[in-house]
């Protein structure tokens, strides 16, 4: 049987299954590292210690593997707090953060893009470009503002849709730098949490929350006035 002899259903169903696939590794692989908690940041903080006047490189790039497999990225960036201080430290975050961001779109784009568009059709697809192009860079940076949206789940969605690995270089980067700062501050800090430098950690949290709240919210009130 041909494939224009096949009906629309035994077409999607290949698709349908790939990207099922693809999600239940994602969800075992968040489960086994965010939750059960398989892989210990402090084993990998101390191996790297180890690796001297390389170390920053080393965490960093040990950092964005882990991020991509849902190591949570509070407790990487604190790690990378504690190793090098916080202005150095938060440096080697930003790097980690923008690279497991490429990593995890690159994937995200080769193991979901060419079924997501046949699930969705032409006209969907051509949607998605268009927004892509007009507000792929500032999406990417309105969702690391957003509390509680895992970064390298939105990372692997992003790519599903084929956003640009640059868009998403440079929305990590704006989008992650005052997160990379707070919890860096905070690991560099953990030996004393009553300084001054963890207070500004705090208050920049505060505002960074609020601001991604805020835009939570008004974009869901776009979207259901859209609907309308």
């Amino acid at each position: 049987m041909t494939d224009a002899a096949q009906s629309p259903a035994a077409r999607r169903w290949p698709h349908i299954l790939r990207l099922v696939l693809f999600v239940a590794v994602l969800l075992t692989m968040f489960y086994l590292v965010a939750i059960a908690r398989v892989v210990h940041v402090e084993q990998v903080r101390d191996a790297v210690a180890a690796t001297g006047p390389i170390a920053p490189v080393a965490y960093l790039l040990a950092a964005a593997a882990l991020a991509a497999i849902f190591v949570p990225g509070p407790l990487l960036a604190a790690g990378s707090g504690f190793l090098f201080g916080p202005l150095l430290g938060t440096f080697v975050t930003l790097g980690s953060t923008v690279t497991t961001a490429m990593i995890a779109a690159a994937i995200g784009r080769r193991a979901g893009r060419d079924s997501a568009r046949a699930l969705i059709g032409p006209d969907w697809s051509e949607r998605i470009d268009g927004q892509i192009k007009r507000r792929g860079l500032w999406a990417v940076v309105g969702q690391r503002f957003i509390p509680g949206i895992s970064d390298a789940l939105a990372s692997y969605a992003f790519g599903a849709f084929g956003m640009p690995l640059w868009q998403m270089a440079i929305g990590a980067f704006i989008g992650s730098a005052p997160r990379a700062f707070v919890y860096t501050a905070l690991g560099a800090s953990i030996s004393n949490l009553s300084s001054p430098l963890a207070y500004a950690a705090i208050g920049v949290w505060c505002v960074t929350a609020i601001i991604g709240a805020f835009a939570a919210h008004r974009g869901y009130r776009n979207w259901r006035a859209r609907r309308r």
